[in-house]
């Protein structure tokens, strides 16, 4: 059986913060200093009202529309995301509730690469004969995870990771197809990183406490952690599957900053006009970043294109899925 992606969908929330509007709103920085060490120069946020579901359903909605499917289709709903609207139940039920679905529901979450992670727990479901069609879906609100203002240089290091962020929604449906479908799946996962970012806050360790929700991460460790792991898995994937970088017609990488983009290519050698550049307009939307790429680059694509996934999350792993056209 060969199983693959049959639509594909996503969703930018409608209001639009520049980096320098962002700058002003938390203070005490040199003007400009974001944009520059970051390159982004916009992104998307939820507004009052709009959570993790909300973006997520927009795009599962277009998700199954592309597929030609409807709700009552799918036996296999995963919200796999780093955001969630709350800590119990699982996002999945609140997303299948105003979906109006009645599938096997649950959360797969794994920081940036949850999106992927859940493609390929969905495939492997299907695989196992235990799902027929399954729609997974991330919303992702990592806007309301940053520091809203620093008191100096030295808080601002903390939280600077969060200030990439942007909220986004994407989502695909996963079915068994005649030909192509998700050919190759790799994973590298080194979790003695843990604690290079995250939000340690609404778990056991901090339940509570306003000073826990915040992200916080130190940047450039996370970055030599992933320059160190990432040669090798894409090695891997060039070796089993005899395909050059120049044979993909898409690679999707998840995107941090643009400088982080920039070594990326250095260090891997991927061509840049294989790439679609979301970073600028839209800053890092952790997991959804490689939907909303996927999205973009759909259209285009004709039977037998394939593409190449690379996702980065904190914990520390890696993921690279190779998936050919329909």
């Amino acid at each position: 059986m060969r199983v693959g992606i049959t639509g594909v969908g996503a969703h930018l929330p409608e209001h639009e913060v520049t980096t320098a509007e962002l700058q002003d709103r938390i203070g005490r920085l040199p003007r400009g200093l974001l944009a520059r060490l970051t390159g982004i120069e916009r992104r998307r946020f939820a507004a009052d009202g709009e959570y993790a579901s909300t973006l997520g359903l927009h795009a599962a909605r277009a998700a199954l529309d592309a597929a030609d499917a409807r709700p009552g289709d799918v036996d296999l709903l995963l919200f796999a995301s780093a955001s969630r609207d709350m800590v119990e139940p699982a996002t999945a039920h609140i997303l299948q509730d105003a979906l109006g679905s009645r599938a096997h529901a649950m959360d797969v979450t794994n920081a940036c690469n949850s999106f992927v992670n859940g493609i390929d727990l969905a495939r492997s479901m299907i695989l196992a004969g235990r799902a027929l069609r399954a729609l997974v879906v991330t919303g992702e609100t990592p806007s309301r995870v940053m520091r809203p203002r620093v008191s100096g240089l030295a808080e601002a290091r903390r939280a600077f990771a969060g200030y990439t962020f942007g909220d986004a929604g994407a989502a695909v449906v996963v079915e068994p197809v005649e030909r192509g479908g998700i050919i190759d799946v790799d994973t590298a996962t080194h979790s003695e990183h843990w604690t290079v970012g995250g939000i340690p806050g609404g778990g056991s360790r901090h339940p509570r406490g306003e000073e826990h929700t915040y992200f916080t991460g130190d940047g450039h460790r996370l970055r030599g952690v992933f320059e160190t792991i990432g040669a090798g898995i894409l090695d891997r994937v060039r070796e089993r599957t005899g395909m050059a970088y120049t044979d993909y017609a898409r690679i999707l990488v998840h995107q941090v900053t643009l400088p982080y983009l920039e070594r990326f290519i250095e260090v891997t050698g991927v061509p840049k006009d294989r790439l679609d550049v979301t970073v600028t307009s839209f800053g890092n939307m952790a997991s959804a970043t490689l939907g909303v790429q996927l999205s973009r680059t759909f259209p285009q694509l004709i039977a037998g294109d394939r593409v190449l996934f690379i996702g980065l999350g904190g914990g520390v792993s890696m993921m690279t899925m190779v998936w050919e056209r329909s």
